[in-house]
């Protein structure tokens, strides 16, 4: 059976990514893998064996696009409205809470926010299916 290890996302200034994901979700470098191209940096903290590995181009200075196949990252929180309040606090502008009950049964709790390259992260309030 598969076992999902990381996710990979291109981002243009290592030291700016590496902040916002320590200050945001407590996510540390966990290895750093130098070569002449490009850095690759694994992000992860002792919740989950998953990582968010970053990708840094060397030379390049243009944003990336992001495109429109894109969808998000998602990461789950004991206090969905201590952390959206946090994120308030640290200037991080997340988007409002949203409580997703479909036909009035709760599926979640949640907000987005984006980080410094524009890619959209799901922030769930752990319950349900959601841990």
């Amino acid at each position: 059976m598969a076992k999902a290890i990381h996710s990979m996302i291109r981002v243009l200034e290592e030291e700016r990514s590496v902040a916002f994901y320590k200050q945001a979700f407590g996510l540390e470098v966990a290895d750093r893998l130098d070569f002449d191209d490009f850095t690759l940096v694994y992000m992860s903290n002792a919740e989950s064996d998953f990582e968010v590995e970053f990708t840094v181009n060397k030379g390049r200075t243009e944003p990336y696009d992001l495109g429109d196949g894109y969808g998000h990252l998602a990461v789950s929180v004991e206090d969905l409205d201590a952390e959206h309040a946090r994120f308030e606090r640290e200037g991080f502008a997340p988007r409002r809470l949203v409580e997703f009950a479909p036909g009035g049964m709760l599926v979640g709790r949640f907000f987005f926010v984006a980080d410094p390259d524009g890619y959209q992260i799901e922030v769930l309030e752990r319950s349900g299916r959601f841990k």
